[in-house]
């Protein structure tokens, strides 16, 4: 009766975010990804109105059904007085179309992604961000699964985010628990520095593992959802949801 009682209270933590989400209207369920709005929200400074270089990383709930458990993240950068940004993601969209998941293109990247309005993970400005560029195109010119997409549990959109993330030492950044595919280190490699860089991880093909990082608090990834604690904030981590706390 124990082990029963265990596994239901397993289930229910795993599964509360999600539901949450499905029942809280987070997640637009019914517009076809024809009528979706990609409008900008206002998080991204005007090239004209921003010289100073500048990397932004976005993340925002997945289309359809796939939001209620986890994001879509990109990265954006603007060199000094550039005159527009250059958008970086992968998708497995995109690599019904191309021989790459890659993909590269220009305009603002504050907008949102098929009606879910995006959320500011992390930005470096002026020069931190001019030194980091350089380091974010050769990741990226790096990065290993440019011909592979896998919803779950990667290498995707968020795979690619933390990949480049670990490669650049000036990019300390918290990835959101719901990041699914975040934890995929390939299928041969186990141990890693987490991705901001402040402590280290135990994955298996990114279905099973575990993480402590002083930016990331202690983390288990079950199946690629991901649950556990922060302490700087203090907050508890849901899949779905992401955080509860402070």
């Amino acid at each position: 009766m124990r082990w029963i009682f265990y596994g239901l209270l397993a289930v229910i933590i795993l599964l509360a975010g999600p539901i949450w989400v499905l029942i809280s209207g987070q997640v637009d369920m019914s517009t076809h990804w024809r009528n979706a709005d990609h409008s900008r929200v206002g998080l991204a400074p005007l090239p004209k109105d921003h010289k100073p270089a500048l990397v932004q990383i976005y993340a925002a709930r997945a289309y359809n059904w796939r939001g209620l458990l986890g994001v879509h993240m990109w990265i954006a950068i603007k060199p000094t007085a550039a005159k527009q940004y250059t958008i970086y993601q992968v998708s497995g969209w995109n690599l019904y179309r191309h021989p790459t998941s890659l993909s590269i293109k220009h305009g603002m990247p504050d907008t949102r992604w098929y009606g879910h309005k995006p959320d500011l993970i992390d930005q470096l400005t002026g020069l931190q961000a001019e030194q980091a560029i350089p380091k974010i195109k050769q990741a990226i010119k790096q990065y290993p699964y440019k011909k592979e997409y896998s919803l779950w549990p990667g290498p995707n959109s968020n795979t690619f985010v933390a990949y480049v993330i670990r490669h650049v030492p000036e990019l300390k950044t918290k990835l959101p628990t719901t990041a699914i595919g975040k934890d995929y280190l390939g299928k041969s490699t186990i141990f890693a520095w987490t991705p901001s860089g402040t402590g280290v991880q135990l994955s298996f093909t990114g279905m099973l593992g575990v993480s402590i990082g002083l930016y990331e608090g202690v983390e288990f990834n079950f199946f690629g959802l991901v649950f556990g604690v922060d302490v700087f904030p203090p907050a508890i981590k849901l899949p779905g949801i992401n955080r509860v706390g402070f």
